[in-house]
């Protein structure tokens, strides 16, 4: 059932490799938070410019939020994903994992830890 497709991306015009391989292993953008519709313009993105596009639009996201809408938050409620994205849920600081805010919104709770980037 391989279904992938070369693509050109809307964003570089880089070719890149788009669809899911298998019944188990699926594209590599399902990795990514389904934060995006089909209508929000263009074809598939290559996994760098869609990377970017997820980051900016995370950011916008979350730059909207205040504690109290951060009880109530979108994230929380979207489908989980297994995999961490540097980047997106975190990022490497002196060698530690720091996790951003759209990690903390997911959780979709505070901690009590007292993270650096929590929304709550």
């Amino acid at each position: 059932m391989n279904t992938t497709k070369t693509k050109v991306c809307s964003g570089c015009e880089s070719s890149f490799s788009c669809g899911d391989i298998s019944a188990e292993e699926k594209c590599w953008c399902n990795d990514f938070p389904p934060i995006f519709n089909l209508s929000d313009g263009g074809d598939c993105l290559c996994p760098v410019c869609f990377k970017e596009a997820c980051e900016d639009k995370i950011d916008a996201y979350v730059e909207t939020l205040t504690p109290e809408k951060a009880i109530n938050n979108k994230a929380a409620t979207l489908p989980k994903t297994e995999k961490l994205i540097e980047g997106i849920d975190y990022y490497i600081e002196n060698e530690k994992y720091v996790f951003k805010s759209w990690f903390h919104l997911k959780r979709g709770s505070c901690c009590e830890n007292g993270c650096r980037h929590c929304p709550y």
